[in-house]
Formats: C-alpha cells, sequence, structure tokens
C-alpha cells in the first residue's frame, strides 16, 4: 500500500512539472515570445508558423528601403506581431526586434499589451525610463523588453518637455500601453 501511494504521488508530481511555461504558446520571456525563440533565424520563420501567414513588408523603393518589417497574421487574419531582423535585409540574420500586437502573448506574470502601468510596475522592475518626444519608454531588461506610454497620459507639465527626467512615480497607475517591443540583440 506504501508503495503505491509513492507511486501516485510521484506520478502526480511529474505530470504537474510536464506543464511548464514552455508549452504555453504565446509566453513572452528573455528568450522566447510564443513559438519564436532568440536563436531562430528569419529564413526559418515559414516553418515556425506554417499555419499562420507571413507578411514581408519594405518600405519604398528597392535602392531606398529603410525597414524590412515582417508582419505575422493567425489563419483568422489577426495581426500577432510584426519583427525586424537584428541585420536588415538578411535572410540568415536572428531577429532583433519584435513587437507584440495580439494581447494572448504575455509573460509569466500575465502582463500583455492591454496591462496597466501599475501591473507593470507590480511584477517587474523598471531599469530605465527614457524621455521622447511623444513617449515615454519603460525599459524592463528582465525579460528584453520596452513599452512605450504616450505622454497624453503623463502629468501636462511632462507632456512637452523632453528634457525632464521622467520617474516611474509620475506615470499614473492606470497608462496603458502604446507598444510592446521584445529586443534580441
Amino acid at each position: 500500500m506504501y508503495k503505491r501511494a509513492l507511486l501516485i504521488i510521484g506520478l502526480c508530481v511529474s505530470v504537474l512539472s510536464c506543464t511548464s511555461d514552455e508549452e504555453n504558446p504565446f509566453l513572452i520571456s528573455p528568450t522566447q515570445v510564443g513559438p519564436l525563440k532568440k536563436e531562430n533565424k528569419i529564413h526559418q520563420l515559414d516553418s515556425i508558423f506554417q499555419g499562420d501567414s507571413i507578411v514581408r513588408q519594405t518600405s519604398g523603393p528597392q535602392e531606398f528601403r529603410s525597414t524590412d518589417e515582417i508582419k505575422v497574421f493567425s489563419e483568422e487574419g489577426q495581426a500577432l506581431m510584426s519583427l525586424e531582423p537584428l541585420q536588415e535585409f538578411d535572410s540568415t540574420s536572428t531577429i532583433g526586434y519584435i513587437r507584440i500586437l495580439d494581447a494572448r502573448y504575455e509573460t509569466k506574470h500575465g502582463v500583455n499589451i492591454k496591462s496597466s502601468f501599475k501591473e507593470i510596475v507590480e511584477n517587474y522592475n523598471i531599469s530605465r525610463i527614457e524621455n521622447t518626444i511623444n513617449s515615454a519608454v519603460v525599459f524592463l531588461d528582465e525579460i528584453n523588453a520596452y513599452i512605450t506610454i504616450d505622454k497624453n497620459q503623463l502629468p501636462t507639465n511632462l507632456r512637452y518637455d523632453t528634457d525632464s527626467k521622467i520617474m516611474a512615480s509620475q506615470i499614473p497607475d492606470d497608462a496603458k500601453i502604446k507598444y510592446f517591443m521584445i529586443y534580441w540583440n
């Protein structure tokens, strides 16, 4: 009887340990975004997103192209993410930047593009905040990510000033994410 109980407990523990975060098809971690891994190459995208649509966009005429953006859409046509290679116009390059477009992609703490600033502060350490013309850029080095918050959500004295240092305490708890970016460089 004792051996049987130990066997049942052992099976339960092994089953529970098999359901890890890595099985979440929409997990964002420092080295993963859903099925994408940090070491994946651009030319592997078609096989990684087999059932989805991949749209490669280049802006401007061939000789003046400025970006090599790749968008991934679900089978239903919903935008999932936008990617940029680390080395522009090189299919053997790894992925440099990922813009999250679908709220199903989330971190292990449940932070996604619909999260508030309060949720971010409660779950991650802010590495630094940069003040740009239209946004506050909040860096979360722990997960190789940064989020932007539109300055229209900040106090009036910070909206038109690019020289002031923005502190986390100056960003309202209910401020929404404008862009959720992962960087792998």
